[in-house]
């Protein structure tokens, strides 16, 4: 056996998701990082050991522009682009290939760290190193850092540290939360083993281990639904341990979950009710159980029901979620109830860097399905993309409380703006935060382009005429108001016997993080002729004091019809109001009444839009658009849009800087738009057709101006997938870049008809 001591800036002890972001986000940040994991891969319940889909803020296509950006969003498009399968093991693959891209991170997997060096006294504890056993290498490694941030997901280097927590619900009087209950408890949610199953092509028989559950003996049958094409996490009620202690009877749970799948794969194949599963056999059955719950660590603030659901703006909001409130019964599988119970908020929600961090062991940060929270609002931040983005935000936190000598609650209350610059200058996921760094000369600079999109339209073409879209149901466009919307005109097929009157209502969103109607604004009414199509005229005469997106209804009506075309227009949704046999977003859980979201749904109407003409010109894609401002939609698209490309194989549109004086320049930073309403998935539980996402801009150079008014060319890009590229900016003799201009020339883009881009900025040497 070796004993070995080793010294880092940070350690992160735990490997998935939130693990291997924090890592990454401090090694990006210039800080020596050991990144210790347990297991001999990465990617905790999202890798191949487990294969749980790896959702997030999106929620399965139900929020809108709401895909995570930084280090979780290049995970997802490096992933479909590499993996259109979904296959799980490639998916470990760009997972390790993203933390071995990073010279500052060591890594050590299969790593158990077991011991923890802290003192102090109860309320101001440091933790000093922490020591793993690395198995099959007989090494006991000892780990010294300045910070240390717990992602193991059960919380156990906090645990050892003696960091507060909590395991279990809290009572209802605590937080004032609706859903808790009246007295605490320790029910948790439970764990959950998954299986994939694949067609032969010829019978295969399958004979029972004599572990197999007799599945008549339990509630399972009568409760829920077995389908022979379902497969992984399609089977994610298959849940249980939430009455026992998911850490230490971790076996005992596992031993019940197995003999359930076995049991559930004997009455598919054996009960005679699923002939169609003659040809299937069992391809993988995971052995390590993917937990949901244990410790919760306490930070200077705890998340609860009412953040959430209310979508508190924390001012020191480090990252955002979007899933519901998705709580589990106790029993999992076993319980007579749907398996979950599930609440949204109108759009994301925020999380603040105050949840994750320690109020009691001064050095330790976490990430992850550990932070401060409720078991309540919990049951919405522990997906993994959340927990990703979340990772992202404590590894940048604690590489700038190594960076400025820092705790992390005098790093959250003292200089939050330091989080805030350098997570926007990473394109990091945080929403409704502007760039106010100084150190971006580009928010200095007079901003120009070639061209910018001003008209706000879809009209027919010869090519793509559209179809009728029945007002069967309420319809809606959801569009930028920037500065004014004093008319729409939409495309109406009429009912064949006479004219038709139209019922037209323009809402707010509530929240500019927010794409459903909250508060009606007005209600208009146009005359629709017989038969057509004709183009009908809504006058709303709608001039909010400040820039924001507005909801234009139309109410159903009888045998009348909007045009549906095959264009995705920018800043613009299409929507529907839900209607009875519309499909769930899970078919196992039964959705509440009242959710705005689910009420109204893009779901089908993705890169379509019905026909519409509005009036006055937009301002909503002007070239300042893209310094100093959004790097997110939020109450608007937040970026430049060039005018349509006659061809996107050459698109030759240019964004430029300008100075009044010549700047010294050693690097440039520019944010691609790649569509992040576009929801992805992993192991593609949706799948979109897209390698890359047509948005995002393929080909391009950036130039400097010389002093004569010629542009240089300091560099070209081709074949780019990547939406936040960095590129350090060198004159010939090897310096920094002297100019009074810059500009960034798009060539291509994969496919949309607009240049997109949402940031250009400019450092100094």
């Amino acid at each position: 056996m070796r004993e070995e001591e080793v010294h880092y800036d940070i350690a992160v002890i735990g490997g998935g998701l939130a693990g291997t972001c924090a890592a990454i986000a401090a090694a990006r940040l210039g800080r020596r990082v050991a990144l210790v994991n347990n297991r001999p891969v990465l990617g905790g319940n999202a890798s191949s050991e487990v294969r749980v889909w790896v959702c997030g803020a999106t929620a399965h296509g139900v929020h809108r522009w709401a895909r995570e950006t930084g280090i979780m969003g290049e995970l997802y498009t490096e992933n479909q682009f590499r993996n259109p399968e979904g296959n799980p093991y490639y998916w470990d693959q760009v997972v390790l290939d993203a933390v071995r891209a990073e010279p500052n991170i060591d890594l050590y997997l299969n790593t158990d760290v077991r011991e923890a060096d802290a003192s102090g006294p109860e309320d101001a504890r440091e933790v000093h190193s922490c020591t793993g056993w690395m198995m099959g290498s007989e090494r006991r490694i000892t780990f010294h850092a300045h910070q240390f941030l717990d992602c193991t997901g059960d919380g156990l280097l906090g645990h050892l540290a003696g960091a507060r927590h909590r395991i279990g619900r809290e009572a209802h009087d605590e937080f004032g939360e609706p859903w808790a209950p009246a007295e605490a408890d320790e029910a948790l949610l439970g764990s959950t083993i998954l299986f994939h199953t694949k067609d032969t092509g010829r019978p295969v028989k399958f004979v029972p281990p004599a572990y197999a559950k007799d599945l008549s003996t339990t509630p399972i049958l009568r409760n829920r639904v077995l389908r022979t094409g379902d497969n992984g996490c399609d089977y994610w009620w298959i849940e249980w341990g939430g009455e026992l202690d998911t850490v230490h009877d971790n076996e005992r749970i596992r031993d019940e979950l197995q003999a359930v799948i076995m049991g559930i794969w004997d009455h598919i194949k054996n009960s005679g009710e699923f002939p169609d599963a003659a040809n299937l056999t069992l391809e993988w059955v995971g052995s390590l159980p993917g937990k949901r719950e244990y410790r919760r660590f306490l930070g200077d603030h705890v998340l609860t029901q009412q953040d959430i659901l209310e979508q508190r703006q924390f001012p020191d909001r480090v990252a955002f979620g979007g899933w519901s409130v998705d709580l589990h019964p106790v029993q999992g599988m076993y319980a007579d109830e749907p398996g979950a119970r599930q609440r949204y908020a109108d759009g994301i929600f925020h999380i603040p860097l105050r949840s994750l961090y320690s109020a009691n062991v001064t050095n330790l940060h976490f990430a992850g399905r550990n932070i401060s929270a409720t078991h309540i609002a919990f049951g919405a931040t522990r997906v993994m993309a959340t927990c990703a983005t979340l990772g992202e935000a404590a590894g940048t936190a604690a590489a700038l409380c190594v960076a400025e000598g820092l705790t992390p609650r005098e790093l959250a209350t003292k200089r939050p703006e330091l989080v805030r610059r350098t997570l926007l200058r990473q394109d990091a996921s945080v929403i409704g935060l502007a760039d106010d760094d100084p150190d971006n000369a580009a928010r200095t600079a007079r901003v120009s382009a070639s061209s910018h999109l001003a008209r706000l339209a879809a009209e027919p073409t010869p090519a793509a005429p559209g179809e009728p879209y029945p007002l069967t149901r309420d319809l809606a466009l959801l569009l930028p108001v920037d500065p004014a919307l004093d008319t729409v005109d939409l495309l109406v097929h009429g009912a064949p016997g006479g004219p038709s009157d139209l019922t037209v209502e323009l809402w707010a969103t509530g929240t500019p993080e927010n794409a459903v109607p909250v508060d009606r604004l007005l209600t208009t009414t146009v005359t629709v002729p017989a038969e057509g199509p004709h183009w009908v005229t809504a006058r709303l005469d709608h001039r909010p004091g400040t820039p924001q997106n507005a909801v234009l209804i139309v109410r159903a009506c009888p045998d009348t019809a909007l045009v549906l075309l095959p264009e995705r227009v920018d800043g613009v949704l299409a929507l529907r109001s839900r209607v009875e046999g519309d499909a769930a977003v899970d078919h196992d859980i039964p959705e509440e009444e009242g959710q705005l979201v689910l009420e109204w749904q893009a779901r089908g109407l993705r890169r379509h839009s019905f026909a519409f003409r509005a009036t006055p010109d937009t301002a909503a894609f002007l070239p300042e658009r893209s310094v100093g401002g959004y790097q997110r939609a939020y109450g608007g698209p937040q970026m430049w849009s060039s005018e349509p490309l006659p061809d996107p194989e050459r698109a030759a549109q240019w964004l430029a800087l300008d100075w009044d004086k010549e700047q010294e320049l050693g690097e440039a930073r520019v944010v691609f738009d790649d569509d992040v309403d576009e929801y992805l998935n992993n192991l593609h539980r949706h799948r979109t057709p897209y390698e890359v996402m047509p948005e995002l801009v393929r080909d391009y150079r950036i130039q400097s101006r010389a002093a004569d008014g010629t542009w240089h060319t300091l560099l070209t890009v081709t074949d780019n997938r990547r939406r936040h590229r960095v590129h350090a900016l060198r004159a010939a003799d090897g310096g920094p870049v002297r100019t009074a201009a810059l500009r960034l020339v798009v060539d291509a883009t994969h496919g949309a008809r607009h240049a997109h881009v949402i940031a250009f900025k400019a450092y100094g040497a």
